[in-house]
């Protein structure tokens, strides 16, 4: 697995950068909108939450725009698994051709999903850290923990992008499928409301969603100030490693199946 993600780790960046520049070619704009789109969703998530709602988190400043910097933390986290998951189920079909025609490492197709949505989740991230110096000041030191505690995230990611990616091929219902997950876990994981928000038989159930971890530890470095706890974090690697493993041994096994069903 890692060795083929180096072995063409060319090929991989050259197609998340056609990828990206592709998604806003032809706009006047062009790659700005990756800017704007997020600054934009910022606004609407502070005037919703913050004026037409007059939300507030429950602890902390209790801030007119605490709520929104809050939420749009969970988001950032969200808005990356949603992008590449929804797209898997349909990247082996979409590139065909790659498999009939041409002999081309398809496992590199889920990792040039992966890249193209870390970059659109770099350029939030950044909006974020704007939002949040204009209005409170330099963010914390802890915000340098993003890259800890975000890779474990990113091998969850690409492990079951691999997965659906293969299963996409023999089975055309997991895209319908996966739409609805996407939208149950939005409102399954700690975005709109604090884990603490829950009862204590319900929490533990959150703590199964595998995205729960991830925007708990986000939350924390960025908003909170807070470092993640280790032994979660050491737990939360083995687990996302050992899915990621599945996910390229599914993909490499059944891989010798898709240009006969395609």
């Amino acid at each position: 697995m890692i060795a083929s993600g180096w072995r063409n780790r060319s090929l991989i960046k050259a197609l998340v950068t056609r990828e990206v520049l592709g998604r806003y070619s032809g706009s006047v704009v062009g790659i700005l909108w990756s800017f704007f789109n997020p600054a934009l969703m910022l606004f609407v998530y502070t005037f919703v939450f913050s004026v037409v709602f007059k939300a507030r988190w429950g602890v902390g400043s209790g801030s007119k725009t605490e709520f929104a910097l809050v939420l749009f933390s969970g988001l950032l986290v969200f808005n990356l698994f949603a992008e590449v998951i929804s797209r898997a189920p349909g990247l082996i079909l979409s590139n065909a051709n790659y498999v009939k025609k041409v002999v081309f490492p398809l496992e590199t197709l889920p990792l040039v999903a992966l890249g193209a949505a870390v970059f659109h989740g770099f350029v939030s991230l950044l909006v974020w850290l704007l939002a949040y110096s204009s209005l409170f000041g330099l963010p914390h030191p802890t915000v340098l923990l993003i890259p800890l505690v975000i890779t474990p995230l990113l091998l969850f990611i690409v492990g079951l992008a691999w997965a659906l990616a293969s299963l996409g091929v023999f089975l055309r219902d997991v895209s319908q499928f996966i739409g609805i997950i996407i939208t149950g876990l939005m409102f399954l994981s700690p975005i709109f409301y604090p884990l603490t928000a829950l009862p204590q038989e319900y929490r533990q159930m959150l703590l199964f969603n595998p995205l729960t971890p991830a925007i708990e530890m986000v939350r924390d470095v960025l908003y909170w100030g807070r470092a993640p706890d280790m032994v979660i974090l050491s737990i939360y690697y083995l687990a996302t490693a050992f899915i990621a493993w599945l996910g390229f041994a599914w993909f490499q096994k059944t891989r010798k199946g898709f240009a006969d069903v395609l």
